[in-house]
């Protein structure tokens, strides 16, 4: 398929100009897809990924193994050259950190870690294919300053901005910190993720610059997020350090600021089938960078 049928296809239509256009997509993607019968996650975990859009898994790290992550963050945080670099996001207001991208690049550990059988295999049998990382980072939530993340469906940014074609995507954030009801914790709506919600506004050029640091181009109408909530509810991703969060790349997602003194810090990892690689973005005029986006659709391997 060549780059100009690929948009001619275009089945998920966003960025648009006006509310009547802003009607919902039902998909009918498989969340769980068929290719990879066998792997890490439990029948009932699968269940639970293809109804809700998402599935937690209990001790995916030890402590030694989290404590050794959080050394790695420490180690990024305190490296002048990296500060500077276009690859970590600070805080509008305060300045501090807020994401490190491209960690499987940056640290050996975190590269190991991924590519470990209970992390690759469940992406490839969640996916249904070979994998490759779409992009990755560690997030910092710093207590009494932490920002959170508005409401938005990761797949509309990445279709819209990226080219990813289908909705053949799935994200693990991984907790280094303990997730409290009360520390900034990822909040989902279980099933919204069979609903595409197109959003309004065209997309800035360069929007990536000032979108990693706070959405404002690409989120839901108010009324569409209360429409889905009323719906399908509201759950909260919490567990202690070294648990983690499976959830497909249409869940409809977000979190509130961190007011409390504990930190919250989480690696987050996206792979993409290599069946669903990039093409050109379908609501940009350019390709957001490499190291949010990347193009190298090489399959993930042990």
């Amino acid at each position: 398929m060549t780059l100009l049928e690929a948009h001619v296809q275009d089945q998920y239509p966003t960025r648009v100009d006006s509310e009547s256009e802003l009607a919902w997509i039902t998909s009918d993607e498989p969340t769980v897809r068929p290719g990879v019968p066998e792997g890490p996650a439990s029948g009932t975990e699968l269940g639970n990924h293809a109804r809700d859009g998402f599935h937690v898994q209990r001790d995916l790290l030890s402590e030694q193994e989290v404590t050794a992550c959080l050394d790695e963050l420490r180690s990024m945080v305190g490296d002048p050259a990296l500060r500077a670099d276009e690859r970590t996001v600070t805080e509008p207001a305060s300045n501090e950190i807020r994401s490190v991208f491209d960690a499987h690049l940056i640290s050996e550990r975190i590269a190991r870690l991924i590519r470990e059988p209970r992390i690759l295999d469940r992406a490839r049998q969640l996916l249904g294919s070979d994998v490759y990382v779409h992009q990755s980072r560690v997030n910092f939530m710093p207590g009494f300053s932490g920002n959170g993340f508005y409401w938005h469906s990761d797949f509309e940014t990445w279709h819209a901005e990226d080219g990813m074609p289908r909705m053949g995507a799935v994200s693990l954030s991984i907790g280094l910190t303990d997730n409290y009801a009360y520390n900034g914790g990822l909040m989902l709506m279980p099933g919204a993720h069979r609903t595409f919600v197109p959003c309004l506004g065209r997309t800035p050029d360069e929007n990536y610059q000032s979108s990693l640091k706070a959405q404002k181009v690409g989120v839901p109408q108010e009324e569409d997020i209360a429409e889905l909530a009323r719906r399908h509810g509201i759950e909260q991703f919490t567990g202690p350090s070294g648990s983690a969060l499976w959830f497909d790349c249409n869940s409809m997602h977000g979190s509130g600021n961190n007011i409390t003194p504990y930190p919250r810090s989480n690696l987050f990892v996206v792979f993409n089938s290599v069946d669903n690689a990039l093409v050109e973005p379908f609501s940009a005029r350019e390709r957001r960078p490499g190291f949010v986006a990347s193009r190298d659709f090489t399959p993930l391997r042990p």
